[in-house]
């Protein structure tokens, strides 16, 4: 989506927006590419018009590749099909983050399987990792199925998948609300290596002790390989503890470091953060516990800087995992 930003203001004050790119898949595709130095694309859809050529202006910034990009005629007015719009105020103090998504009938939302030849992706191109997620599963019952087709071709060709449970009651009204999320999700995760954000087992978003909520999943779900959830402690929308937990069967239950008290600019992105961060680990073949490290380092960075994507350089994100606190973020 394109994100309209009004800085230290509010939306329904504002005079001016900053605008950046933003996406729950997406961002953690910029991560791995900026911060990470890993190659990258996005597969999604974009109206062929201006708005759409700024969305890829400014991916092709952030270095994801988008060869992948569906480009789909528009009609001029945005009636048949159109670029997803999100305004997101940060918040600061007692004022929380607040944000209103403007993204029916959007391009990528009309996706359908047989549009992408996931084939040629993970069997010739040899893509070694494939993410997705709940947000991009649940935009309509089209996106779901495209889901699912993307997710079974990746476990025919041996590619690595990960999946971002990321449960948004506004993309559910209407549809079965958290129920029909739950069972999308448990049909989905059946093609899965990696589980972002425990708590499948219970209603998604549902709170509790976050190691309980990712051993319970693991209990669940035997195919997966690793099961990982951030967990955040709101002090206000200006401080955060940030930390997170993660399972694998051959280290059980692993404990990253909880970073106390850090300075929050915007919080938007710092959950796709620490998947690329984690999701980088895995892939270099580090031990699980590093890999959780790098994740919420990059995660609390991502927290300091504007916009949903990472500024962070792999030093940075290697000085925060080192010293273990947030006091070098001060």
């Amino acid at each position: 989506m394109l994100r309209f930003d009004p800085g230290e203001g509010r939306i329904r004050t504002a005079r001016r927006f900053d605008v950046w790119e933003g996406g729950g898949e997406y961002n953690v595709a910029r991560g791995l590419r900026r911060c990470f130095g890993r190659r990258t694309a996005v597969v999604t859809a974009l109206v062929d018009d201006e708005v759409g050529r700024l969305v890829e202006d400014l991916v092709l910034t952030g270095g994801v590749d988008t060869a992948l990009v569906r480009w789909v005629p528009g009609d001029g007015a945005g009636r048949t099909v159109r670029n997803g719009l999100n305004f997101v105020e940060r918040g600061f103090g007692v004022r929380r983050s607040v944000g209103v998504s403007d993204r029916g009938g959007t391009a990528v939302s009309r996706l359908r399987p047989g549009d992408v030849d996931w084939d040629d992706l993970f069997g010739r191109q040899g893509v070694r990792w494939f993410h997705t997620g709940g947000i991009f599963a649940a935009l309509s019952d089209t996106t779901a199925g495209v889901a699912a087709e993307a997710l079974a071709a990746a476990r025919r060709h041996g590619t690595a998948t990960s999946y971002d449970l990321n449960y948004r009651p506004s993309l559910w009204t209407g549809r079965g609300g958290p129920a029909a999320a739950q069972e999308l999700n448990r049909r989905l995760v059946e093609h899965v290596d990696v589980l972002l954000g425990a708590g499948l087992a219970d209603l998604p978003g549902d709170g509790g002790d976050p190691a309980e909520r990712v051993l319970a999943d693991a209990a669940a779900n035997p195919g997966l390989r690793v099961v990982a959830t951030t967990h955040r402690r709101v002090l206000s929308a200006s401080r955060n503890d940030f930390g997170a937990v993660a399972w694998s069967r051959p280290t059980g239950l692993v404990e990253g470091p909880t970073l106390r008290d850090v300075a929050v600019l915007d919080r938007i992105g710092s959950g796709d953060a620490f998947t690329a961060g984690l999701v980088h680990g895995l892939l270099e073949g580090a031990p699980l516990r590093r890999a959780v490290d790098l994740g919420v380092a990059h995660g609390a960075l991502v927290m300091t800087t504007p916009g949903d994507s990472s500024a962070a350089s792999l030093a940075d994100v290697e000085a925060v995992a080192a010293a273990g606190e947030a006091s070098v973020l001060r």
